[in-house]
């Protein structure tokens, strides 16, 4: 597993806030704390609830609220799924599914998130 913050700016229906994201390869999904969640976008129930296993052995959390929202990294736009919790001690957290979608990659020498920026881009033929 590996870790690396940034601050990533998040953009929603319901307005803009500035965090630090953690960006962790051990997490499959991408989470954010509730209060962060109510600033930014509008809160929607999951289909179903999803059971996750905390990093403590047989702890388990039930999440069934999420919000879609853009996110910025340094000038790239991008935007995923959050799921909310209320027990995540991080603002943010960037799971493999998000970095794997954006290509996203975690350069621990310099302490940063690296961006391709042929991903962002927007091809219309």
């Amino acid at each position: 597993m590996s870790l690396l913050k940034q601050e990533i700016k998040l953009v929603g229906s319901k307005g803009r806030q500035d965090a630090i994201a953690l960006f962790d390869s051990g997490a499959t999904y991408s989470f954010i704390r509730r209060d962060i969640a109510e600033a930014v976008a509008l809160i929607e129930k999951l289909p179903e609830p999803m059971v996750f296993e905390t990093a403590k052995e047989n702890e388990y959390i039930t999440i069934d609220e999420r919000i879609v929202t853009n996110f910025y990294i340094d000038i790239y736009r991008l935007s995923d799924e959050f799921l909310v919790s209320n027990i995540i001690t991080e603002a943010v957290i960037i799971g493999v599914h998000t970095m794997q979608k954006w290509r996203l990659k975690l350069d621990f020498e310099h302490d940063e998130v690296i961006v391709d920026p042929y991903v962002t881009r927007l091809m219309l033929k």
